[in-house]
């Protein structure tokens, strides 16, 4: 990632107070991240700036970048070509758009990073202009055979004779709804709470594994299980028209006919192998799972009869991720519109992508430098408090506190061993706390007078055995590192206004 000097950043604008309403806890925390996030949007709408942050790009962009962006001007350019609506010149407004939002600072903080999967959306729509006879074959029994070769037998199909109404709405629910949804919500806890660059490494592995997907749709078509069920095996031809499978039972029980319609128009009818739907939720979880490990703590009444007085269950949210992917899986199958090895060839895909575009520097953040040990879960405070440390950019570590500066993976390898990683060594769910400012609350729990607010006070643990001094001075190298390695303003923060 191009870093560039401090005339050509964006300085983010002064903290905001946390509303005195707020009251303490998981709310203050959300509430705190969601307004640091708010300061670091740019409102410039200066093109000059734009053109001067690209031509300190340019020279500084590696290989791999510049090959990647020649890769999107030419699927951009192809899908414009047969874009049959709408027609020359009124698709040239298009690309004309787009060249205006990434020159205005504002709108190229969300472009940038979102081009890839406009992209996407781009030759997914134009793909249905394309002529029949430029297509190739539609595989009509390859699925099937494979299904049937590997599983034993057609899972869709035994899945599907099981319908009721009820199992209807349990598929629909994340297969009409949540599905269309989730890539939000992921990108925006992504830019709240994720480390730098998040955002960008989650625009292009999402934009370019959906982008892939498509494009082995178009170059080999293959029928879903609706149309077996429709047309048998009798070859598929690119004059019939999609359909809605098992959600046109949705229509009917609300009255609609909105997924007919969509699927019935769909630009590619024949696009079962790969599963896009499962591979954005095996993504979705991916990212979910690396960037978020948190535990949840379950209390109420109910548990406390059950394992006593003031006792909670913690449940590991990775848990959650990976249900709502299998509940997606299955929503697939039930409505008739993928094989079971489609959605193997999509969680496949999205895997290759999500390990293709993670970089060293995400690694360094997640896998070394980030306060508590990735790989177990921890509390929602602990996630606030590593993200604001990692956005810090200070330089001073005593005992009470604990900085990070700007990585430099060149300096180090990202991938570290358990005891630099910490194993063993802290609890994560213990790190951090919500306290007041000065570090303690009265007795009675109220704020302090003042204009004292809450803040995130980190609390490394010091190991049986070992003195503060001694940890102190073990940790002296790193600090020096960072502190060797600070710059300027907000450099190291996650920015929409990247190039690279």
């Amino acid at each position: 990632m191009v870093s560039f000097p401090p005339h050509l950043q964006h300085v983010p604008g002064p903290p905001l107070p946390l509303p005195r309403w707020v009251p303490a806890g998981t709310l203050a925390v959300l509430v705190t991240a969601i307004l640091s996030a708010a300061t670091r949007l740019e409102f410039s709408a200066s093109i000059s700036l734009s053109i001067a942050r690209f031509k300190y790009w340019l020279p500084r962009s590696t290989r791999s970048e510049r090959l990647k962006f020649a890769f999107m001007i030419m699927t951009a350019t192809f899908s414009m070509f047969v874009m049959g609506s709408p027609g020359f010149p009124l698709k040239l407004g298009i690309p004309a758009l787009y060249i205006l939002g990434i020159l205005l600072p504002v709108s190229s903080q969300f472009l940038l990073p979102a081009s890839p999967i406009l992209l996407w959306l781009l030759f997914f729509y134009s793909s249905g202009f394309l002529a029949p006879s430029t297509r190739p074959h539609i595989w009509v029994s390859v699925l099937p055979t494979l299904e049937t070769i590997w599983y034993g037998a057609n899972i869709s199909d035994i899945l599907t004779r099981a319908g009721h109404p009820v199992l209807d709405v349990v598929a629909w629910i994340p297969y009409g709804v949540v599905h269309f949804a989730a890539p939000a919500f992921v990108a925006a806890f992504l830019f709240v709470f994720g480390p730098p660059g998040s955002i960008k490494f989650f625009g292009t592995a999402f934009g370019f594994l959906n982008l892939i997907g498509v494009i082995i749709q178009v170059t080999f078509p293959t029928a879903p299980p609706w149309y077996e069920l429709r047309e048998g095996l009798t070859p598929a031809n690119y004059s019939m028209k999609g359909s809605p499978a098992g959600l046109a039972r949705i229509d009917a029980l609300f009255g609609g006919h909105g997924y007919t319609v969509t699927f019935t128009n769909a630009p590619v009818p024949f696009g079962a192998f790969p599963s896009l739907h499962a591979a954005c939720a095996t993504m979705e979880a991916l990212y979910c799972s690396y960037f978020f490990p948190l535990s949840i703590q379950i209390g109420g009444s109910l548990i406390d009869r059950i394992l006593g007085k003031g006792k909670k269950i913690a449940l590991d949210a990775r848990i959650l991720y990976w249900s709502y992917a299998f509940w997606l899986y299955w929503c697939t199958m039930y409505l008739m519109h993928h094989y079971l090895v489609d959605l193997v060839g999509g969680g496949c895909l999205a895997t290759v992508c999500f390990y293709f575009f993670l970089d060293d520097t995400q690694r360094h953040y997640m896998e070394d430098s980030y306060p508590t040990n990735p790989s177990a879960p921890a509390t929602f405070s602990t996630l606030q408090a590593s993200h604001s440390q990692l956005n810090l950019g200070t330089t001073s570590r005593g005992n009470d506190e604990y900085a990070l500066g700007d990585i430099n993976t060149r300096d180090r390898p990202p991938i570290v061993n358990d005891e630099e990683r910490g194993f063993g060594a802290r609890d994560p769910s213990t790190l951090f706390a919500l306290d007041e400012e000065d570090g303690q609350e009265d007795e009675a729990g109220s704020r302090p007078s003042g204009n004292a607010g809450r803040s995130i006070t980190p609390r490394p643990k010091t190991p049986s055995g070992t003195s503060a001094q001694q940890t102190q001075g073990q940790a002296t190298p790193k600090a020096k590192h960072n502190a060797g390695k600070e710059q300027g303003g907000d450099d190291s923060r996650d920015s929409f206004d990247q190039w690279g």
